[in-house]
């Protein structure tokens, strides 16, 4: 939910700002800013929380700490890349496949009732999939409509 948050506010801060100044860069600039900000702050849980995430990740998979930092840093990548015009089209590609591809591990953590912020309390369950699901197809019909389209 707290990223839903940010990608929100910031593009309605950036839009709000943009309209009263001469910083307006357009709708298009605001989606992909906010984008970029939400996956800085997404990136911030792989390191902050790399232990608790790394359970979210089915058993057989090893070096599961490992790859929540790669991931981490991918998502620093696809802030940037969203972030640079030239490099926004393909970024977006990429992002909605990473979203696809993340899915599953959200999916075994609700499955599992994993807390990916504390492994030593339980998770919303599988109920926290009637909001991740739609919250992940939202995200990448964003990137698409942003980024790609």
């Amino acid at each position: 939910m707290k990223p839903l948050f940010v990608l929100l506010i910031v593009y309605v801060a950036l839009l709000a700002f943009g309209s009263h100044s001469t910083f307006d860069k357009g709708n298009v600039f605001a989606g992909n800013i906010a984008m970029s900000v939400m996956l800085l702050f997404t990136a911030i849980g792989h390191f902050k929380f790399k232990t608790s995430m790394a359970a979210m990740i089915p058993l057989f998979i090893p070096k599961k700490v490992e790859i929540v930092i790669l991931t981490g840093v991918i998502e620093l990548l696809f802030a940037l890349g969203l972030a640079l015009e030239d490099t926004r089209y393909y970024t977006g590609i990429a992002l909605i496949v990473f979203l696809l591809i993340i899915l599953p591990a959200n999916i075994y953590a609700a499955k599992h009732k994993i807390n990916y912020e504390n492994l030593y309390k339980a998770g919303p369950g599988l109920k926290y999939l009637w909001f991740r699901i739609p919250f992940q197809l939202f995200l990448m019909a964003w990137v698409w409509y942003f980024s790609v389209r």
